[in-house]
């Protein structure tokens, strides 16, 4: 009984109180991510319809001059009869030079660092050299175009001046693309290759690069469009704007598509603003036939590796 007792004069045992619930982050919250996906899409949506807007509007502008002889007339003084057959002739060698030259060093130079290259502090610099090289403003390129090219090496104002100012122009934008493009490689390629007894070339060159060519393909094509819509390195080069003959040589004055629109809208005859428009449109309709050949070269490989 004693026991019994003393037992009644034990403090009663509470529950621990609980913790007040914690409010959900804004972003964990369900409304959230639909109102992000809602936004990302407007963004998106919105900058189409800008962009198709003003592709629309100098289509427009310019649709009265696509015409054939608006291909194989030359500039002209008479905003009727000019025509951008040097202009479009011009741009076609300068892409051409440009990928000669720009393509076998961008891409050795990749896989040399990716895989033969030794990851010391050197290579850290050199990496962080070719970044800041791909962000320099394109009239830099042309300053430095004109000062080796034209008059230290004495090239003139030829088209090997304006292809290798192009070519190093993208040679960092090839080097960093390539260079992820052989990162998403997997190891397992490279070390299968090796225990059957390939040499490293040999791995390279039938294991990681037809596997990292989609990505390899896609940057250089982009970098090669951004080249032709290039007009700053040009106009700081010294390419002409006035040019009445298709070049013969990689040694011949040239010009180019972005060079003669800028020439014609500097222009005050309204007539001459047409042909511009005219030379801007074939100009983006380049550009866009690149980009979308670099969408169908990704799509097709990939598909293939599947």
């Amino acid at each position: 009984m004693e026991a019994l007792r003393a037992h009644d004069h034990f403090p009663e045992v509470r529950p621990a109180p609980q913790p007040a619930p914690r409010k959900r982050p804004l972003l964990a919250r369900p409304g959230a991510e639909r109102l992000f996906i809602f936004l990302a899409r407007f963004i998106i949506a919105s900058a189409l319809v800008v962009l198709v807007a003003l592709i629309g509007d100098v289509a427009i502008d310019g649709a009265a001059r696509l015409h054939l002889d608006f291909f194989l007339n030359f500039p002209s003084r008479k905003a009727e009869n000019a025509g951008i057959l040097a202009a479009w002739t011009g741009s076609l060698w300068l892409l051409l030079l440009t990928i000669s030259f720009a393509l076998p060093l961008g891409i050795g130079a990749a896989v040399y660092l990716e895989e033969y290259g030794k990851k010391n502090r050197f290579a850290k610099l050199l990496e962080l050299c070719i970044a800041n090289l791909a962000g320099v403003p394109s009239v830099i390129y042309g300053i430095l175009g004109l000062q080796v090219f034209v008059r230290t090496l004495g090239f003139e104002r030829s088209l090997l001046s304006g292809a290798l100012t192009l070519a190093l122009l993208v040679l960092p934008i090839i080097i960093m693309a390539t260079r992820e493009a052989l990162r998403t490689v997997p190891k397992g390629y490279r070390e299968g290759a090796l225990a059957l007894g390939a040499t490293k070339w040999q791995t390279v060159w039938t294991q990681v690069l037809p596997v990292a060519l989609p990505g390899i393909a896609t940057g250089c094509i982009l970098a090669f469009s951004r080249a032709i819509g290039e007009t700053a390195p040009l106009i700081t080069l010294g390419a002409l704007t006035y040019v009445a003959q298709v070049p013969d040589s990689i040694f011949s004055p040239f010009t180019a598509l972005p060079i003669q629109a800028f020439n014609w809208l500097s222009r005050p005859q309204t007539e001459f603003h047409t042909n511009a428009a005219a030379a801007i449109t074939v100009l983006l309709t380049f550009m866009i036939a690149l980009n979308l050949i670099a969408i169908v070269i990704r799509a097709k490989f990939q598909k293939r590796q599947r």
